[in-house]
């Protein structure tokens, strides 16, 4: 089925495989279709998707994104001026709509971001943020619950 993560994937290869311009073409083809911005350059870990679609996500060129994610709509993981450094996001992350995640961070494993926060400091495995600066409200438990 043909979404922004299916068009980054085939851009990401073509620029691995060191083909000029039609990354590029696919890049203003996802941004057409989806009204996002998801740059050939970052690093999208296998089984990551995008809610809807991938509609309304912006994320930096540098941007490191693990595996088995799940980015809402109107996500944006970007820097943050005088930083050079972009958000690392580890492996089964969930990003809700509207979140921001920025600035020269660390996201880790098993991470809940809650709807609208904004991200700017570290966040430690495990836990569950929300708010603006987003703040750990919740540490999940590795144990099944009965």
């Amino acid at each position: 089925m043909l979404n922004a993560y299916y068009l980054y994937k085939l851009s990401h290869q073509l620029y691995k495989w060191h083909i000029p311009i039609v990354p590029k073409l696919i890049k203003l083809l996802c941004f057409l279709l989806y009204n996002s911005s998801i740059p050939y350059q970052c690093e999208i870990k296998e089984g990551t998707r995008f809610g809807y679609g991938g509609i309304g996500v912006v994320l930096h060129k540098r941007v490191s994104i693990g595996r088995h994610c799940t980015i809402g709509t109107n996500v944006t993981i970007g820097g943050k001026s005088n930083h050079y450094e972009v958000p690392k996001i580890g492996d089964n992350v969930y990003i809700a709509t509207g979140a921001k995640v920025l600035g020269p961070i660390t996201i880790g494993n098993n991470v809940t971001i809650g709807a609208n926060a904004v991200v700017i400091n570290d966040i430690p495995d495990n836990a569950i943020v929300a708010g603006i600066p987003a703040k750990i409200i919740k540490y999940q438990s590795e144990e099944p619950s009965i």
